[in-house]
């Protein structure tokens, strides 16, 4: 089973997102050092600039198999010519509202047209997959006759594309399990995010027999994304024990690259990634952790260069402040800790995030001060 991560590719068709040059090939050498496979590094159709760039990424000597991407036709084709690509996508619509509303054209023309590109691809000494867009609204049995006429024509991969993320888990189970079933091809998913089902239709077409998955890095791509990395990676290791080879200890950097380079915020919560999926203020959830991690640890986070981080906060108990203060090196009692607890919960109604450390020794002195007093 095989990463090919779509970053440079289908990131950055996000809306408004632009990688220039020395963004892409920085991306390309962290998603090569940490291990990725194979990855999608542009459209050579795009212009001199974009052939330029895959040309440099190239030029790297990466350890990751590159591919690009082209639409079925003789001038996309021709445009990867000299790229330096190890592999050439030829996307072509296989739906029938694709084939008659975009094309304007029949399934015999969609049969014809990649029967004569994979050929001339092969010619020119290109490896071939082929891209079937919308291939989650086509007629699987013509599904069937698009995948025989591909492998017929000399292509290695097919790309099976839920292209408006309208597909669950287990459709795509028995949509794969179907396609492979019925070719030696490599199969590949290309799952978007539309019904926030990416990650969990990616996983299922991994179990259907899917030998390639598609991810990008933060979920980037068309409307809400794609399956992201992080998640495909973790997922395999964590629910079915199947290793990528991938480095998850450089989920953080990357991300953080990926983020810069999109103008994309990470949010708080996103899974894996999010910079307080590791933080936990619940009382309940804190006294469970100090107890044994494993009560509310479902993975390490030290996996994926995390750690766990206690925050105070409104849900806060006595035990999470205790914890807290004895990192400034205060020691308090039960009492003292419940007695600064109200202060705790306002401060976060209030101001909307945690107390810092200022305010901690603040809350601390105004509380021994009253208790004194009193």
């Amino acid at each position: 089973m095989i990463i090919n991560d779509v970053t440079l590719r289908d990131g950055e068709q996000t809306a408004g997102v632009a990688f220039n040059a020395q963004e892409k090939i920085a991306i390309a050498i962290a998603l090569s050092e940490s291990g990725v496979p194979e990855m999608e590094i542009g459209i050579p159709i795009l212009g001199a600039e974009e052939r330029e760039i895959i040309r440099a990424i190239a030029g790297l000597g990466l350890t990751a198999k590159l591919m690009v991407w082209g639409r079925m036709r003789r001038e996309d084709l021709l445009s990867c010519v000299g790229c330096g690509a190890d592999i050439i996508n030829l996307s072509i619509p296989v739906s029938d509202i694709q084939i008659h509303h975009k094309l304007s054209r029949d399934r015999n023309w969609v049969l014809r047209c990649i029967s004569s590109h994979v050929a001339k691809a092969l010619e020119l000494g290109m490896e071939v997959s082929v891209g079937g867009e919308d291939a989650s609204r086509a007629d699987p049995d013509f599904l069937l006759h698009v995948v025989e006429t591909a492998q017929s024509a000399g292509a290695r991969r097919f790309r099976f594309a839920d292209t408006l993320g309208l597909l669950d888990p287990f459709t795509t189970f028995d949509r794969i399990h179907r396609l492979k079933e019925a070719s030696d091809m490599e199969i590949e998913m290309h799952a978007h995010d539309d019904l926030g089902l990416a990650t969990a239709n990616t996983l299922a077409a991994i179990l259907g027999g899917a030998s390639h998955v598609n991810t990008t890095v933060n979920g980037l791509g068309e409307r809400a994304g794609n399956a992201p990395l992080e998640e495909v990676v973790m997922g395999l290791r964590h629910l079915y024990a199947v290793e990528t080879g991938i480095d998850c200890k450089r989920f953080p950097e990357i991300s953080e690259l990926v983020s810069r380079a999109s103008g994309r915020p990470v949010p708080a919560n996103k899974s894996i990634v999010g910079d307080s999926v590791f933080s936990h203020e619940a009382g309940i959830h804190v006294d469970g952790l100090l107890k044994n991690l494993s009560n509310y640890q479902g993975f390490d986070p030290a996996e994926v260069g995390r750690e766990h981080r206690l925050v105070l906060g409104k849900h806060s108990g006595s035990k999470s402040v205790i914890d807290a203060y004895a990192k400034l090196g205060i020691l308090l009692t039960e009492f003292e800790a419940r007695s600064i607890l109200p202060r705790i919960r306002d401060h976060a109604v209030i101001h909307k995030q945690t107390p810092g450390s200022k305010d901690l020794e603040r809350f601390y002195l105004e509380t021994s001060s009253c208790l004194t007093v009193g």
